[in-house]
């Protein structure tokens, strides 16, 4: 049990640090853990591996993210902007070398071997970009000398070249809407509205153009007879399979042919096995982390912690959402993972990251400037006093 009296950093972080939202978020990885015992053996047995490969990995890579959601929280709002300026460098430099030596995979450069481990850069690289521009934006209406949203748009370009360069249009498509979420809540003009939808419009018209493979799932998805829609289709066969209460843990028969079904299918690896219910309430968990997030946000007085918490926020609920909306065919089918619940080193230590300074932003602080008034008001005298000369 931690005392109030105790003036520790962990008893300070303790009675500060939002319980509920970190409680949402170990639900998430704990049925993280449940799913991938579901759907990566079938995964691990077709390319040759032990059956509980991918288990193993799982688990292996959900402690260090528990010391990085756990540190990470402990951080104050000035720590945090040091330590994301110092993620994103990092960050940019290694998906620059990427392009150059990083591992080719279905013909995309997204991941670079660091001492043995495969990483994939630009998922740390999101919510450090998220922490910078929250930044930026709020110095910009601060300070007329510092010319944030220049800036801001400068680091959205460099980050857009680099992810457009490997390619990976999904990413790139969550980052700017990320972007452009803090941006609006930093109050951008309608003139700043009306070029960024046109530079949108004009972003998605070009990728359907220049990229094949983009054009290819926009036409699968809006017609699905021009094109191969094997998974999709399995994912929902998969969904209808399930029903309410689910075949039974471990009793999943698609799982065993669909070959992303520990990675970007695995909502639908839970709908088949666990049901639709089961689906619902993990939705719920996802909405539960996303308002208490934002709730937090929009109640602080810190433009800068407003800002970039919500941002923040706002990646990982549309990240969640995408994923989702792909194992029910609602949207073209992208490669992209469900937080804390697909298998992926790299991106649930960089989600731990990324919530962590959640946590970090939304702790409970002392707000200096009201306590000295109050104390003031509390030593001011009780009845007025006589003026100097008076009879």
């Amino acid at each position: 049990m931690v005392s109030r009296a105790d003036r520790g950093v962990f008893a300070e972080w303790w009675w500060t640090v939002d319980k509920y939202l970190l409680s949402g978020v170990i639900a998430l990885m704990l049925i993280g853990v449940v799913l991938s015992l579901a759907g990566s053996p079938p995964v691990a047995e077709r390319i040759g591996l032990d059956s509980f490969h991918f288990v193993e990995r799982h688990v292996a890579f959900l402690i260090p993210a528990l010391a990085i959601l756990i540190s990470t929280s402990l951080l104050s709002p000035r720590d945090v902007r040091r330590v994301a300026l110092i993620v994103f460098v990092v960050a940019i430099a290694l998906m620059f070398a990427t392009l150059f030596i990083g591992q080719e995979v279905k013909g995309a450069r997204r991941w670079i071997n660091v001492i043995g481990f495969s990483l994939q850069p630009s998922e740390f690289m999101k919510p450090a970009f998220v922490v910078l521009c929250a930044w930026l934006f709020t110095e910009n209406t601060r300070r007329s000398d510092i010319p944030g949203n220049i800036f801001g748009v400068l680091l959205l370009g460099i980050v857009v070249a680099l992810l457009v360069a490997q390619p990976d249009l999904g990413q790139t498509m969550l980052v700017v809407a990320s972007w452009s979420v803090v941006f609006f809540m930093a109050g951008l003009s309608w003139i700043w509205i009306v070029a960024l939808a046109i530079l949108a419009a004009g972003g998605a018209v070009a990728a359907y153009t220049v990229f094949p493979h983009v054009a290819g799932r926009v036409n699968r998805f809006l017609d699905p007879g021009t094109g191969d829609t094997f998974q999709v289709d399995t994912a929902l066969e998969s969904i209808r399979n399930g029903g309410l209460f689910g075949r039974g843990p471990g009793e999943g028969l698609v799982k065993r042919i669909l070959p992303d079904s520990h990675t970007d299918f695995i909502f639908a690896v839970g709908a088949e096995e666990f049901g639709v219910i089961f689906c619902i309430l993990l939705v719920m968990v996802f909405a539960f982390v996303v308002i208490r997030g934002l709730s937090h946000s929009l109640k602080n007085e810190d433009a800068f912690v407003r800002i970039a918490s919500a941002g923040l926020i706002v990646l990982f609920g549309i990240q969640s959402c995408i994923n989702m909306a792909v194992n029910l065919n609602l949207m073209p089918a992208k490669g992209m993972t469900l937080p804390f619940v697909s298998y992926g080193g790299s991106s649930m230590l960089a989600l731990a990251f990324q919530m962590g300074l959640v946590l970090a932003l939304t702790r409970r602080r002392f707000e200096p400037i009201r306590l000295t008034a109050g104390f003031q008001a509390l030593q001011a005298p009780a009845f007025p006093q006589p003026k100097a000369g008076a009879a």
